[in-house]
């Protein structure tokens, strides 16, 4: 378990760092004398990087192993990290951090690739919470710290901070995490299912970002760019029909009901975790007149609830299976949503800070039986191609997710007066959805596996 925490370790700076970096983008703006359209390709283009080097993960790790890849993923996004903080302009900086985005689209499928393959299968529950923790508390704590950093220092340190956590991790890893023998050092690459998996991500994504900025699903790039992915999408299905043995992520693991489950799962849970997740903190800044950092730190209830719920969601994913886990999981997601369809500015902070530490608790048990029952039943020796499969899905539901919700929101606010009646008003629209997606996942954790019923035969 203590290396399941360190391959953690490895991961934290990424997922901090790609929600750290949107509070800054209006200093970044001024600092470099542009404009928020420039400024915005700093974390677009990270995000981009990011799911273009997912389908990588699953050929460096049976070629070299997954230490050796894990290692070298930290170094690239560490050094990436220094040339960010120094950057002498704005194409510097966007620079930097496309390559910074390429090491960390790197290190987050790797997380759950190596903590399968270190620990195996008998916990995997468990290490399937301590996974899900950076992933769930990056949103959360993210902009608490990108807003304290900002607020009271420079934009520079929330890139110099990642340095010496990556330093830390570098050496727990060298030192302490056992030598991987490649699963396949003779493997070759799959170029074309790479390539059709990076661009169908890539394209889905840039289409569903360009709706968030112009909070309208239907506008012509968006639809333009997600037809290219779905396309892309289709033709890697039938790539993969055609090479069965050879294909990155092969469809043989949609054989499984509970993987297929899993995978849509996790696509409709960007709804229901990333669209929150977004919407919160503007409640707090645009309704209730919030700075940056006690926005963040209004937060941090749900973040606690969700680090309590964490071990518990591993013991009985282990012990029960993930169907009832998820299923509790979104039922307490629901008590801790369905309020903020009601709440507006004038609502108590002691109420807001209960029901947000429901919902922690509540979406701490998502993530974690979505992740975990997606390598139950799979092939050892495909562990690194279900860990691509999940977080492709991940990305793109992240991604769906926070534009839905930011759409009906804008749309809303859009079409009526700019008094915090209409901005409450609009909201709780958001909520609404977010309470309607909650109720849809429902479905799908349904079909994933559940030890009691094996027990009770």
């Amino acid at each position: 378990m203590n290396q399941a925490w360190i391959i953690v370790l490895g991961a934290i700076a990424p997922l901090l760092d790609s929600t750290m970096v949107n509070i800054a983008l209006d200093h970044l703006a001024r600092s470099f004398n542009t404009g928020l359209d420039t400024v915005q390709w700093v974390v677009t283009g990270y995000m981009l990087a990011m799911v273009v080097a997912v389908p990588f993960t699953g050929w460096l790790n049976d070629r070299f192993g997954g230490k050796t890849v894990f290692l070298i993923a930290e170094i690239i996004f560490g050094v990436m990290s220094l040339g960010a903080a120094l950057s002498w302009n704005i194409t510097s900086l966007i620079t930097f951090r496309l390559f910074q985005g390429f090491g960390a689209g790197l290190i987050t499928p790797l997380l759950t690739t190596l903590l399968v393959d270190v620990a195996g299968s008998g916990a995997m529950g468990r290490l399937m919470a301590i996974v899900g923790l950076p992933i769930m508390l990056g949103p959360i704590v993210g902009p608490v710290v990108g807003g304290l950093i900002v607020q009271y220092l420079n934009w520079r340190w929330i890139f110099f901070v990642n340095i010496p956590v990556v330093i830390i991790a570098v050496t727990l890893i060298w030192f302490r995490l056992p030598q991987m023998t490649p699963k396949n050092p003779h493997s070759r690459f799959d170029w074309i299912g790479v390539t059709l998996l990076s661009l169908m991500s890539a394209s889905i994504i840039y289409g569903i970002v360009q709706a968030s900025q112009k909070a309208n699903l239907t506008n012509s790039t968006t639809l333009t760019y997600v037809l290219i992915g779905i396309a892309l999408a289709a033709a890697y299905v039938i790539y993969a029909w055609l090479r069965p043995t050879s294909a990155v992520v092969p469809l043989s693991l949609f054989h499984h009901i509970n993987f297929s489950a899993s995978m849509l799962g996790l696509f409709i849970a960007g709804i229901v975790t990333n669209g929150p997740m977004l919407l919160l903190p503007l409640f707090f800044q645009n309704l209730r007149g919030e700075s940056v950092a006690i926005a963040g730190l209004s937060l941090l209830p749900q973040g606690i609830g969700m680090l309590l719920a964490r071990p518990v969601v591993g013991q009985l994913i282990d012990r029960i299976g993930a169907r009832w886990v998820a299923v509790g999981g979104l039922a307490i997601t629901m008590v801790g949503s369905v309020p903020f369809i009601y709440f507006d500015q004038h609502t108590a902070y002691w109420l807001l800070t209960i029901v947000l530490f429901v919902r922690g608790i509540g979406a701490g048990a998502i993530l974690s039986p979505l992740m975990t029952d997606a390598f139950v039943g799979a092939d050892p020796k495909l562990s690194g191609q279900v860990s691509i499969a999940t977080r492709i899905m991940q990305n793109v539901g992240g991604a769906f997710g926070s534009a839905v919700l930011a759409t009906v929101v804008v749309n809303f606010q859009n079409q009526h007066s700019r008094t915090l009646s209409h901005i409450a008003v609009s909201y709780q629209q958001g909520f609404l959805w977010a309470v309607i997606f909650t109720a849809v996942l429902m479905l799908p954790s349904l079909f994933l596996t559940n030890r009691l019923g094996k027990a009770a035969a």
